[in-house]
């Protein structure tokens, strides 16, 4: 087993290949596993959204564990993702992983139900209390029941086991919030962004790192981002932020999440498989659209040819506004030249 260290740099989502009957393509997910190492980033986070281990079953996510720890051989942290239906079935889970030597599990609040406060603090206590790896609470209110900051702050003065939280909201105020609550007490405990387009403004107001699926296609960028932000190299990494924010979107809100993401790792010379969400002939044609633009954006980087049809119309994201990102970082930055930190 891997003793404690505090999670922090960038952690990858990764996509899990399949072959052409729709099941766990070993080798492949092997070679995508040490590639990914190879390419800088910090740890790996499987089972998580963008692996779709929603859609897998537990024995597949359960060998999708053993084939990773495996093949990673202690060489970066892997922080499992650990989100069953139930706290038994999530604790007999985090039992297996721990055996397998992962680091620590990324607990999903409970889905389908919404539930109160109060009811999600009980759910991670119990966990909490009988699980033999450390845990990162993973707060996602899209999908499941939110955390709120009083409930981070209880668990993590209450549960020595709760290391950490990977937020994937967005929302910058909210995570000041958490860090302020919760870092006096401690110092420990690491705060994570699942939020690509927002990764920078993150790691300024004090995130430790990310769990970004962009990492999973452009481990180099994500990586760089990091470093340049870590080091206040602000200009170079706005620039940065901006491409990555570019790529994130067309990827995240061009295509049923997460084929963008598992199309972009093919043009990175992957055999990634088709999706097991089923797609209408519209979905499929738009999705081989999309592959043209995504070529198109890792060719400016140098990690693609051009599409035959060339790049003429320099593609162009949506969602997240780049302007946005310029205010927001301009406004971290006045906080930390005002706090005498920049």
């Amino acid at each position: 087993m891997q003793s404690r260290s505090k999670l922090q740099g960038i952690f990858t989502p990764n996509i899990v290949p399949l072959d052409s009957k729709g099941d766990i393509n070993e080798g492949e997910l092997r070679r995508y596993v040490d590639w990914l190492i190879a390419k800088g980033v910090h740890g790996l986070y499987p089972n998580g959204s963008t692996g779709e281990f929603t859609r897998f079953t537990v024995e597949e996510r359960i060998r999708i564990m053993e084939i990773i720890c495996h093949q990673v051989r202690g060489r970066v942290p892997v922080l499992a993702g650990a989100a069953e239906a139930n706290v038994k079935e999530t604790v007999r889970a985090c039992e297996a992983y721990y055996e397998m030597g992962a680091t620590a599990v990324a607990i999903v609040a409970p889905y389908y139900y919404k539930l109160s406060p109060r009811s999600v603090y009980a759910y991670f206590k119990e966990i909490a209390d009988n699980t033999p790896i450390d845990v990162t609470l993973y707060n996602i209110p899209m999908f499941a029941s939110p955390i709120d900051v009083p409930t981070v702050k209880r668990l993590a003065e209450e549960c020595d086991k709760v290391v950490g939280i990977k937020d994937s909201s967005g929302d910058l105020p909210n995570m000041i919030r958490m860090i302020q609550a919760v870092r006096p007490l401690r110092p420990d405990f690491s705060f994570l962004t699942g939020w690509d387009a927002a990764l920078m403004p993150m790691l300024l107001i004090g995130c430790d790192g990310g769990t970004n699926a962009s990492s999973g296609v452009v481990p180099e960028l994500t990586r760089k981002l990091y470093e340049l932000t870590t080091a206040y190299k602000i200009d170079e990494a706005r620039d940065l932020q901006y491409d990555i924010v570019t790529l994130f979107d067309s990827m995240l809100y061009t295509a049923e999440f997460p084929d963008g993401f598992r199309t972009a790792v093919r043009l990175r010379g992957f055999e990634t498989g088709v999706g097991r969400q089923p797609l209408s002939d519209d979905q499929q044609s738009e999705l081989a659209k999309l592959a043209d633009k995504l070529q198109c954006l890792l060719a400016q980087h140098g990690f693609t040819d051009e599409p035959v049809c060339g790049c003429s119309i320099k593609p162009e994201g949506k969602g997240s506004n780049p302007e946005e990102v310029a205010t927001i970082v301009q406004a971290v930055v006045t906080e930390l030249k005002r706090r005498g930190m920049a």
